[in-house]
């Protein structure tokens, strides 16, 4: 009897313990996107939101097909640096993490993928697709090859194979990367990730995951995050800088317009942005300046449209390379510049032809177009015909009142007949 009391007693004492321990709360941070300084600041708030308020883990839910290596690698900084365990979940079904985003993957804590998901293929390109040079890619292909070994390796995974993904391109399924010791688990849903995880300690940093049953709070990018990132597409950072010129030309030629100067400098200031996040080619940017000028210089000198189909060579060449640095996805379209191109040449060309056609025409203003104008007969022999006084002269005798029609023009004389 005893020993019942006692147990009921401890029972009675570890209920209530139980019931008031916290539930563990993780943060979700649904990252579909490239890797670039936009969605890479937007990544690490998420991180450094969740350590600081109190979250059990950080998850970050990847799909991505890469992006620059400088964001990439401040994202790993972060990642590695967390008080926190770090999470990441490649998924849903057909996600996938390419480039720079196994880099991401192979710095977390714990690293899983839903079923039908694919990991890998990170050698790295030049800007437009192609094999860097043999000595240079040597150094780049070295140094991430080190840099990816490292991460898998310090996280108890498989090395060598990371340093395939990079010298190769290898890629794997979810169920060939669990079998290589590339990932740690394979899971659904992050909710059953999450139950499964459960008291998994990481590797390196030793943490204990408390993770079961938790809170799920899912963040995704906002509008904000979602519009600077697409500022920075090459092919809309270039349309943005010709529409700024645009209007900032047409302000400049006719000003007091303000509506086209506005538009212009809104439009300038996004390309600025674009320009100061993306790797830029200052030679293409100075192609698509002396383009421009060359346009507006043919309007002013007759060239026979030389000039015309300079400047358009000129843009069309400097749109090409502004950032044929950048890494894939941020690459020019060539289909895009070839129809702007000829988009813009066919409306310069009409409002050239349109100016010349004007200034061949015979003058439309001047005294002789007051003839066959109607008027009005005031005193002292003078008429008022289109809000002016003239002197009149007829061979009717007319009186103040009458309406008249110029009949023809004598020197400052108006020949006049009166209506009837």
């Amino acid at each position: 009897m005893k020993r019942l009391l006692v147990a009921v007693f401890l029972l009675a004492l570890a209920l209530p313990a139980q019931a008031g321990a916290a539930r563990p709360k993780v943060l979700a941070i649904h990252f579909k996107a490239d890797v670039n300084p936009v969605t890479q600041d937007w990544l690490n708030s998420e991180l450094t939101h969740a350590q600081d308020h109190g979250y059990s883990a950080a998850a970050i839910v990847l799909d991505t097909p890469g992006g620059l290596e400088e964001s990439m690698r401040k994202i790993v900084q972060r990642e590695v640096s967390l008080r926190i365990p770090v999470i990441v979940w490649v998924g849903p079904d057909g996600a996938r993490a390419a480039s720079a985003g196994v880099w991401i993957a192979q710095a977390s804590d714990l690293l899983a993928m839903a079923p039908q998901t694919n990991i890998g293929s990170s050698t790295p390109i030049q800007g437009n697709g192609q094999n860097i040079d043999t000595d240079l890619r040597r150094k780049v292909v070295n140094d991430a090859a080190a840099s990816l070994r490292g991460l898998a390796k310090t996280h108890g995974r498989n090395a060598a194979w990371a340093d395939a993904a990079v010298r190769k391109a290898s890629n794997l399924t979810a169920q060939e990367a669990l079998q290589q010791n590339v990932i740690d688990m394979i899971a659904p849903t992050l909710p059953a990730l999450l139950n499964k995880a459960h008291g998994y300690v990481t590797v390196p940093r030793h943490f204990t995951l408390n993770t079961k049953n938790a809170e799920i709070v899912d963040v995704r990018p906002g509008f904000l995050t979602r519009f600077l990132s697409t500022l920075i597409d090459p092919n809309i950072v270039g349309l943005l800088f010709l529409a700024g010129l645009a209007g900032l030309g047409f302000e400049l030629f006719h000003p007091g317009v303000v509506i086209p100067g506005a538009f212009g400098a809104i439009c300038m200031l996004c390309a600025l942005f674009g320009f100061s996040v993306l790797p830029l080619s200052w030679a293409g940017l100075m192609l698509v300046l002396f383009g421009a000028a060359l346009l507006v210089i043919d309007a002013h000198v007759t060239t026979h449209g030389a000039l015309t189909l300079a400047g358009l060579v000129a843009i069309a060449v400097g749109l090409l390379t502004l950032f044929h640095k950048a890494p894939a996805p941020y690459h020019t379209s060539v289909p895009l510049v070839v129809t702007i191109t000829a988009v813009l040449g066919g409306f310069w060309a009409f409002g050239i032809a349109k100016a010349v056609a004007v200034r061949r025409q015979p003058a439309s203003v001047g005294p002789h177009q007051i003839v066959g104008m109607e008027g009005v007969i005031r005193g002292d022999g003078q008429v008022f015909v289109r809000g002016e006084l003239w002197r009149a002269r007829s061979p009717e005798s007319l009186h103040p009142g009458e309406r008249v029609r110029v009949a023809a023009l004598d020197g400052l004389t108006l020949d006049v007949h009166r209506i009837e």
